[in-house]
């Protein structure tokens, strides 16, 4: 759980799965109308992003929470809290 929610609060935070990011998932999987996963993964890289896009996006993600809240975290004290 604690993992997901890193990955979601981050992904909001720095507007990585915005639609200028991602595309308009919702009216594309309507579009599509997969009827597996391999459907709707070889309609998506073929129609809204590529992989490599999605894979970068994956990246930057990482290298968010790793350095970015990572520092941010470490400076936390105590004495900040209250």
């Amino acid at each position: 759980m604690a993992k997901e929610w890193i990955l979601n609060s981050a992904m909001n935070r720095f507007q990585l799965n915005f639609k200028r990011n991602v595309g308009a998932v919702s009216e594309e999987i309507r579009k599509c109308a997969p009827k597996g996963i391999d459907d709707w993964e070889k309609y998506y890289f073929t129609n809204v992003r590529t992989r490599e896009h999605i894979e970068e996006l994956g990246r930057k993600l990482y290298i968010k929470i790793t350095e970015v809240i990572s520092a941010e975290v470490e400076e936390i004290t105590e004495d900040r809290l209250y």
